[in-house]
């Protein structure tokens, strides 16, 4: 089920969150199922919407604001499409197939991109906002941002599918930015 944002989340309005950044261990943590939706997570998922489109980016996982729970929200439409929100609560990839490898970025590992190797094509189960099962067949980026995003909710981020020598590069390169940042400060 796909939500015009005009139609939900424009006329509610949502929090902007504080997005965690590599290498906070909150990233790591596997998330929870939820089991009510409720008012409280209708909230989640508006914040999530709207620091998803601040940042701005295509997705948004809700550990990656610190928040423990398997949400996520998509919208891969761009440019002069209307934004098509996808809320997927307790997602679950219950088939895949095909090969893709594309680059990636994070808005949790900013600045950073790399070619990742994953399925084109994932067929989706999970709940949306009124609880009912709904199944998404995606493909192309949209299947690239449902892998990523679910990856989130079991601690996984994109860099843990590069190399151990292009992971090794990154992190020494991150490193490096960090110790310049603090010392400018």
């Amino acid at each position: 089920m796909e939500i015009t944002v005009s139609d939900w989340f424009r006329t509610r309005g949502g929090m902007i969150r504080r997005i965690l950044h590599y290498p906070d261990p909150e990233l790591k943590k596997k998330s929870a199922p939820v089991t009510v939706i409720n008012d409280k997570v209708r909230e989640l998922i508006r914040d999530m919407a709207e620091t998803m489109y601040d940042a701005p980016g295509i997705g948004l996982a809700a550990p990656q604001i610190g928040v423990h729970q398997r949400v996520i929200v998509i919208d891969v439409t761009g440019g002069d499409e209307e934004p098509m929100l996808i809320v997927a609560i307790n997602p679950v990839i219950v088939h895949a197939d095909g090969e893709s490898y594309e680059e990636e970025g994070c808005l949790s590992v900013p600045k950073y991109a790399a070619n990742v190797r994953r399925h084109s094509r994932v067929v989706v189960k999970g709940l949306n906002l009124d609880g009912e099962e709904v199944t998404w067949k995606a493909d192309g980026l949209l299947a690239i941002a449902f892998q990523h995003e679910i990856d989130h909710l079991d601690g996984i981020l994109f860099i843990d599918h590069i190399s151990p020598l292009k992971r090794e590069i990154f992190r020494r390169r991150y490193r490096r930015t960090q110790e310049e940042l603090q010392e400018r400060s």
